[in-house]
């Protein structure tokens, strides 16, 4: 079974800050000494930019619904066909395997390698050790790919989200480097419009990267209270509450 972690105490030195190479997994929580909330993350091909709203990579249309071969109960590797789509190895080492299409429906499971994937050619997945087969795979079975949300990280586009909201940037992480993005507490969100304070903001907004008033909409993604009157395109103040 994974093992489940607390907080590791940060720094405002360490969120103001990227690195080549990664000193925490993906994804791991981090707390300040006043309760600010962050989590690790890769930039993807961009810089972030300080006060915007990111979002885990887009989805890879061909990766979803995948053909599977006949997989046993306690198996570590899944043989996987994708759409016709490549994609980098190790794409989605640290991600996660979901299965869409019972037999097996509704298991996700954890992965650790793969090699490079070429478009509509079967390759082999490999799980973590902690995470085999729960519930034996047939060719009926489908599965979807699904990088670490953390992974590839981008500013939210406007109008329309390709990914699920994980932060808010406190750093203008470098391009392909590691660092910071903040979820929770007291930060500076890039606003479009002009939002009363205390009021609820949401993504997408006009705006790449910034929120917008909470409309009530079911395509909105919640990311803060602003704790000031918004100014459109500036950074204003927020109560971020991400996750």
């Amino acid at each position: 079974m994974p093992a489940l972690t607390g907080p590791t105490q940060i720094f405002s030195t360490d969120i103001f800050s990227s690195s080549s190479t990664p000193t925490h997994a993906l994804g791991a929580h981090g707390a300040t000494k006043d309760g600010r909330e962050f989590r690790y993350c890769l930039a993807g091909a961009s810089a972030l930019v300080v006060g915007d709203v990111i979002q885990s990579a887009a989805v890879v249309a061909n990766h979803v619904n995948c053909a599977v071969t006949a997989t046993a109960v306690g198996a570590t590797s899944i043989a996987v066909t994708p759409g016709a789509t490549a994609g980098a190895a190790n794409l989605y080492s640290g991600g996660y395997a979901v299965i869409s299409t019972t037999p097996g429906l509704g298991y996700a499971y954890s992965i650790d390698r793969h090699a490079a994937i070429s478009s509509s050619t079967e390759f082999t997945l490999y799980l973590t050790a902690d995470s085999p087969i729960q519930v034996a795979l047939t060719t009926n079975s489908k599965l979807d790919l699904q990088i670490n949300p953390y992974k590839n990280v981008i500013q939210t586009p406007a109008t329309t989200l390709t990914g699920s909201v994980v932060g808010v940037a406190v750093y203008p992480i470098t391009a392909a480097e590691y660092g910071w993005i903040q979820t929770k507490g007291p930060g500076a969100v890039l606003v479009a419009g002009t939002p009363g304070a205390g009021l609820a903001c949401v993504v997408p907004a006009s705006a790449a990267g910034a929120v917008i008033v909470d409309g009530a909409a079911a395509a909105y993604n919640h990311v803060c209270y602003l704790l000031q009157t918004g100014v459109d395109a500036k950074v204003k103040a927020a109560m971020i509450n991400i996750s």
